[in-house]
């Protein structure tokens, strides 16, 4: 006689101060995961600079679904599953290209860039009853775009994008993006990709790893500007829910106290451009930002520097990570120049930064394959959360605020009905 498994207790898995291994670890978890975040919620699939003319797509995922982002000949923005509605064969095999029709290389079914069905191989072979219409490539349910960011939904019915990022969130977006004098990015600079044998939750907000994961960079910029390596815990910098499980390290009291401490030398043209497009206040805004929100967007998004990363799960213990680094339309090839050596400088293969990272997630995945006393602490600044004037929840840098509020936005997802 079949028996039915008992439902996981995700609500004793996440607690207030703590997490259970296994939701690091489990594959039952994972399959979960799949079903009720990554087909239910907003997941960040990419952005419009990267199909600029008619005829531009690129496949992309939604959790473990094929999509193909494409601009049809009408300009207009689709996402559509890269699946043949014959007999479910990939009808894109490139990742990026331009091309008016995908046809599937099974049995020559052929579909416009909009996902219409086109042509049908030898369709003697099908009586009245078929009408192509109804056969196009499907449509991903739900598809919203701010500021040129692409989001996909696999669930008809939910949140709307503007609910889900909110007004927080949306903002962050704005000071990414308004750093280039026409108010717009480009995504066309190339890709770091890499992958590690660990769980996707471990790419998040992390203001307390710096000093030890990180130590050579603190070393090497201190040797560079004559300076002592300084303590994370003393710094004025905050970590910052934004609602939803966004969060972010927040950068900017720091850069207030040291206007002048820029990583890229901005010419008085640009920071002229900028006063033109966007006043001198907000210009005032921008510059203390710099563009560096260093803010996560639940579930797989990440503005980070001057890159967009994007997280993809392949299994319990199996991730992959692509880094886009970001031009700023309109800016000085110097400025964008500047940008791309900043990035290749930690982000890179071979960078300051990701591969310490990516050792460190690693470790914690065969640290967590210990079943004696499976719990995850995350209580650090518990006592010291506090709601700042915008009402946001913030504590020190150190602290793991970031991480207990998307846990705790993951618990709400696995919970949902």
């Amino acid at each position: 006689m079949a028996t039915t498994k008992p439902a996981i207790d995700y609500s004793h898995l996440v607690q207030e101060d703590k997490v259970h291994g296994s939701i690091y670890t489990s594959q039952e978890i994972y399959e979960d995961e799949l079903e009720r975040i990554f087909k239910r919620m907003w997941v960040y699939v990419g952005h419009t600079s990267e199909i600029p003319e008619p005829g531009d797509y690129r496949v992309t995922w939604i959790g473990d679904e094929s999509v193909i982002m494409t601009r049809d000949e009408d300009n207009q923005i689709h996402l559509l599953a890269n699946r043949c509605r014959h007999r479910g064969s990939a009808v894109c095999q490139y990742q990026a290209g331009n091309a008016s029709y995908f046809r599937c290389p099974y049995h020559g079914w052929t579909y416009s860039n909009n996902g219409d069905l086109t042509g049908v191989s030898f369709p003697s072979g099908y009586d009245e009853r078929f009408r192509k219409e109804e056969y196009g490539l499907s449509k991903v349910p739900r598809m919203g775009i701010y500021r040129g960011f692409v989001f996909g939904s696999l669930s008809p019915t939910g949140i709307s994008l503007d609910e889900h990022l909110g007004e927080k969130v949306k903002g962050m977006i704005d000071l990414f993006v308004d750093l280039s004098p026409v108010g717009e990015i480009e995504v066309r600079a190339g890709v770091h990709k890499n992958g590690y044998h660990a769980n996707w939750k471990f790419v998040g907000m992390d203001g307390y790893h710096g000093n030890f994961v990180h130590q050579s960079v603190g070393i090497d910029r201190a040797a560079r500007k004559g300076q002592r390596v300084t303590s994370p815990e003393r710094s004025p910098n905050l970590t910052r829910s934004l609602g939803n499980g966004h969060v972010m390290l927040d950068g900017r009291p720091a850069r207030a106290s040291q206007p002048n401490r820029r990583p890229i030398d901005w010419p008085e043209e640009y920071v002229k451009e900028l006063e033109d497009k966007h006043g001198k206040e907000r210009t005032a805004e921008l510059i203390e930002a710099r563009g560096d929100p260093h803010m996560g967007v639940f579930p797989n998004l990440q503005l980070i520097d001057v890159h967009i990363r994007v997280t993809r799960p392949l299994g319990p213990a199996e991730t992959e990570v692509f880094m886009y680094p970001v031009l700023l339309k309109g800016a000085p090839a110097s400025v964008n120049a500047q940008r791309l050596r900043h990035h290749e400088w930690f982000y890179g293969p071979a960078g300051m930064g990701s591969p310490d990272d990516n050792e460190v997630f690693e470790r914690n995945q065969t640290g967590l394959s210990a079943q004696i006393d499976p719990w995850v602490l995350l209580s650090r600044g518990r006592h010291r959360e506090r709601i700042d004037t915008d009402g946001s929840p913030i504590s020190n840098f150190t602290d793991e605020l970031t991480q207990r509020h998307q846990i705790f936005r993951w618990r709400e997802e696995m919970t949902a009905p």
